[in-house]
């Protein structure tokens, strides 16, 4: 059947079956065990993030567009897999024709950052998208904010951003679990590539309380952060 995914031009019929095909190869434990994981409202089939990927390649060889324009939402992984077919376009013109309102569709962690993870084209116009970024980040919807950071921590980590980064996070007070666990893997991250800057942003105790703690609690969990670090951070609590 992946073959067949190679679609010269894709049509509503073609998708209707491409559908058919995802629930003959779902696998009903694993969509019992994803569900204890991912909290989504879309039904879930129960297929294996590498089946998906496999898929998407073999979209990606085909007519993509035409694809993209039959796309439902009714399963997650039929909203993951056009997550990942859209991260594979290279021109940025048709990407960001496909991703923008794509965005909306993201309602947990998991497609948000299996997405994000080969967002590719964001290296190649790292300007351009920190600027986009930074519009995500303002947003209201709680996983286009979780994007925002998720493609800061995946795309970013160089030392010319993490100042800017961290004038980024400093600016979102936000209630969502999903936000504020994306902030703290960030800074973590930060802190643990580069702890001048991030062990003063966090003496600064600019994040809120569960945010800055849980920031901390995953730094200490580092086998990267010397002793001595570890040590300071006790006085960074709230």
């Amino acid at each position: 059947m992946e073959k067949e995914l190679r679609k010269k031009k894709w049509t509503k019929k073609e998708y209707q079956n491409y559908l058919k095909y995802l629930k003959e190869i779902k696998e009903e434990d694993y969509a019992k065990f994803s569900k204890k994981i991912i909290s989504t409202e879309y039904q879930m089939l129960g297929i294996r993030i590498p089946m998906q990927r496999k898929i998407a390649k073999e979209i990606q060889k085909g007519d993509v567009t035409s694809f993209l324009s039959c796309c439902g939402n009714n399963y997650y992984e039929e909203v993951l897999i056009e997550g990942l077919v859209i991260a594979g376009l290279k021109e940025k013109e048709v990407f960001e024709e496909y991703f923008e309102p794509f965005l909306l569709k993201i309602d947990n962690w998991a497609i948000c950052d299996s997405v994000c993870s080969g967002l590719k084209i964001i290296s190649k116009y790292p300007s351009f998208y920190f600027s986009k970024i930074n519009e995500w980040l303002q947003r209201k919807e709680p996983f286009t904010v979780r994007v925002g950071l998720v493609l800061l921590l995946n795309f970013y980590m160089i030392e010319e951003y993490i100042p800017k980064i961290l004038d980024l996070v400093s600016t979102i007070h936000r209630e969502e679990y999903y936000i504020n666990m994306a902030i703290a893997w960030l800074v973590a991250e930060i802190t643990i590539r580069f702890p001048d800057m991030g062990l003063s942003f966090l003496k600064e105790k600019k994040l809120d309380s569960f945010t800055q703690n849980k920031t901390i609690s995953k730094i200490k969990d580092s086998y990267r952060v010397s002793k001595s670090d570890k040590e300071k951070l006790n006085f960074y609590k709230k």
